[in-house]
């Protein structure tokens, strides 16, 4: 607002100069060519026009004045009623106010810098001074905080009109704890970044004993991990002390010196643990907490008291506390962090920790300086989590394919069967359970593919609100007569591209678990709508570019989903229902749709209140015609006969059997080939005329479309049918390469076969 003010200001003030300018060049003018008379009309016009610019220049910044007395007497009134030392200077730093407690604490009143003020407590004043003012100046307010022999103090600063509130607090004062100047208190040295030593407490300069300007020259070994035992180079030779530290402002570092056995600190030094910004906690062999700080009680929580086990309070990893705990008395574990789970009872929290053997009067003794590693340990699980699905993925894709391969077998063969069998038969109600069932586990698989994203999809133009009302019938017959299903869409629904059957699948398991529930009945609502995304969304991990997006939310009233449940719906196998309800695959196959079809989903839930699915589907912009699946003729399971040469390509001998004797039935001629390399072999028989490759896609050795493209070298223009238990797009790339050629996914029937070799033959 201030440099709009001056911006408006500059302009005002350049307009009068401008004709100022002008005046007394038409003065100058006038002067040469009109009598005295007329000159001096001009001069009193200019100097009116000076006197105005004067006066309004007076105004403003009479004006300007008002406001900043208006402002500093706010500030010194807020001052007043500080318990802190508070300050206000202007922007180059001069003192313009203190409150009673800043002319008690500093005894300096007569300072005329903020700089001056401060230099009896901080290193570096005037460098600390200026960076905190011109982080205020730019952003309005800006604060440090600065570990000194005092204590740690917090300074800030705030932007007030055009004048700087400064406020200091204490947040640790060691001279109330035993940490000051005095020698009773623990080492401190602040370090840089590049381990050089800024500043020395009182009882590290006794420690040394001498001027260092290194953090090597006092420990040997560096880079050093907090918790760590270390040896430093004293007054009086060697000694082991325990390492604790912790950040500070400006790329700093205070290093904390822990006293350990036979050292003069020890007996004084756990007195002046207990603010000490760093969680600690001395245990006894037994594992019995014999003292902790504040930190550490604030992190483990009120469980925390003297006498407890520290089993009680924390559980391993992996291994007991007790044997953590023995292996670091009999120095075969010292120093190795652990991580640990904390028993609190409000919320999941992990701590690393790092043990330091020590004596106490010939008792060996254990320093526990704790961090939180709750973070750390969350993102270790994301990672585990999205490491053990790709893994899963990957093994359901190929568990799909063998399971693929079978049923093609079985469900080929019964379709064999069944050509033999007249309805009336005995034997052929049990060949159409065995085929029904075979169609069952297909679709089972199918699921998996799906989780896996690695299923077939027919991707075409979709009205998500037309889907919908296609399904309309289906859905309130699904959801029962105790819940009420809801739909509302926007007006104007952008189309988007997708397959429209999977997509079905995807509402009906969304729809079908808000169902489940609400057993005692409720309301479902399905709502779509168009969503402009202006920038980029970021949750759960994930982030959605910018565009435009189709959404479609499917809400429920039900009992909802506990915040530790909610990550894992989404995972195959994972189900709140009672054995025999479910499968566990419903919302890990709408997962695996929705990431395939390019979209996006989210699940949001409050406990008695319900859950949201909400469902990002990127607008599809060109309006493209559906692209149809391949339609396949369909021919009678008569007797007709085709004509024509067909090299059946194929490493599964069950699956060889069935696509043979099926071809073959229909009147085709028929070559076997076991491997790719067979076929390229029987292909070197010149008087071979071959209609079509029918050939699977990943075989061992040579593959499908490696061996298609050698053959077509000879042979071009032959047409080619791939099968595969795996999805298209596995190898959509070499496909496209290949002229005439089209998918068959297995399982496929034996009329699906014989009219898709029809098809491209035709």
């Amino acid at each position: 607002m201030l440099a709009q003010e001056s911006a408006a200001r500059q302009i005002v003030f350049g307009k009068r100069w401008l004709v100022l300018s002008a005046f007394v060049i038409f003065a100058a003018i006038l002067g040469s060519i009109a009598p005295a008379r007329s000159l001096a009309i001009v001069l009193q016009a200019a100097s009116a026009t000076v006197g105005l610019a004067v006066l309004v220049n007076f105004v403003v910044a009479l004006r300007r004045q008002r406001v900043q007395r208006a402002q500093r007497t706010a500030a010194k009134t807020t001052m007043a009623d500080d318990p802190n030392p508070c300050v206000l200077t202007t922007k180059e730093g001069d003192i313009v106010a203190q409150n009673n407690v800043a002319l008690t604490t500093f005894l300096r009143p007569a300072q005329p810098t903020i700089a001056d003020l401060l230099a009896p407590l901080f290193a570096d004043p005037e460098a600390l001074s200026s960076r905190l003012a011109a982080k205020a100046t730019e952003g309005g307010a800006a604060k440090e905080d600065i570990n000194t022999r005092d204590g740690t103090m917090r300074l800030s600063a705030h932007r007030v009109g055009e004048d700087l509130f400064w406020r200091l607090e204490t947040l640790w004062d060691a001279s109330e704890n035993g940490a000051g100047t005095s020698d009773h208190g623990l080492p401190m040295v602040m370090a840089s970044n590049s381990n050089v030593i800024l500043f020395m407490n009182a009882a590290a300069r006794s420690l040394v004993g001498r001027r260092v300007t290194a953090l090597n020259q006092i420990i040997g070994d560096i880079p050093i991990a907090s918790g760590e035992m270390v040896t430093v180079q004293t007054a009086k030779g060697p000694i082991c002390m325990t390492v604790a530290e912790i950040g500070a402002s400006a790329n700093r570092r205070a290093l904390y010196f822990l006293p350990h056995a036979n050292d003069r600190f020890q007996d004084a030094g756990w007195s002046a643990l207990q603010n000490l910004p760093i969680p600690l906690i001395k245990v006894a062999p037994s594992g019995e907490v014999l003292s902790f700080n504040a930190p550490a009680e604030q992190l483990v929580g009120a469980e925390l008291t003297e006498g407890v086990s520290l089993a009680d309070v924390m559980e391993g990893l992996g291994r007991s506390i007790s044997d953590w705990l023995q292996d670091t008395l009999e120095r075969r574990l010292l120093q190795k962090p652990e991580f640990l789970r904390l028993k609190r009872s409000d919320r999941e929290v992990f701590v690393q920790i790092r043990l330091s053997l020590i004596s106490e009067g010939g008792t060996p003794t254990l320093i526990a300086v704790l961090h939180d590693a709750t973070e750390l340990k969350s993102l270790e699980a994301q990672f585990t989590q999205s490491q053990k699905m790709q893994a899963i993925g990957q093994l359901a894709g190929g568990v799909a394919h063998d399971f693929n391969n079978l049923l093609t077998a079985i469900s080929g063969h019964c379709d064999l069967l069944l050509l033999r069998h007249d309805p009336g038969d005995r034997d052929y109600s049990d060949l159409v359970q065995i085929d029904q069932n075979a169609n069952r586990a297909a679709a089972l698989v199918g699921q998996l593919l799906a989780f896996s994203r690695k299923q077939t999809l027919r991707p075409e133009t979709v009205n998500m609100r037309d889907t919908l009302a296609d399904l309309t019938h289906l859905l309130n017959r699904l959801v029962g007569e105790t819940v009420t299903l809801t739909l509302s869409h926007d007006p104007i629904l952008q189309p988007i591209r997708a397959d429209k059957r999977q997509l079905e699948q995807v509402l009906m398991n969304l729809i079908v678990n808000a169902r489940d529930a609400m057993p005692m009945g409720g309301e479902i609502k399905v709502t779509t709508e168009n969503t402009q995304l202006a920038e980029p969304l970021t949750r759960d991990r994930v982030t959605v570019p910018l565009g435009k997006y189709v959404t479609v939310q499917v809400t429920d009233e039900g009992e909802g989903i506990p915040q530790d449940r909610l990550q894992k719906v989404f995972e195959p196998f994972y189900t709140t229902k009672r054995t025999g309800e479910g499968t566990g695959l419903g919302l890990s196959t709408a997962y695996g749709i929705v990431k395939q079809s390019g979209g996006y989903i989210f699940v949001d839930s409050t406990i008695g209140e319900g859950t949201t699915f909400t469902l990002y589907f990127p607008c599809h912009s060109k309006g493209a015609e559906a692209s149809a699946p391949m339609k396949l003729t369909a021919s009678p399971t008569g007797s007709k006969r085709e004509d024509g040469t067909v090299l059946l390509v194929e490493d599964e001998a069950p699956v060889r059997a069935f696509a043979s004797r099926a071809l073959r039935m229909r009147g085709y001629t028929v070559l076997e080939a076991d491997s790719a390399e067979t076929a390229l072999k029987t292909l070197e028989d010149q008087a071979l005329n071959i209609d079509v490759f029918v050939t699977d896609v990943i075989m061992p050795g040579m593959d499908g479309p490696t061996w298609v493209r050698e053959a077509l070298k000879a042979r071009p223009g032959v047409p080619v049918v791939f099968v595969s238990g795996y999805a298209e797009d596995s190898f959509g790339d070499a496909q496209m390469t290949i002229p005439n050629s089209v998918f068959l996914p297995k399982p496929f029937s034996l009329t699906e076969l014989t009219n898709t070799v029809n098809s491209q033959i035709q």
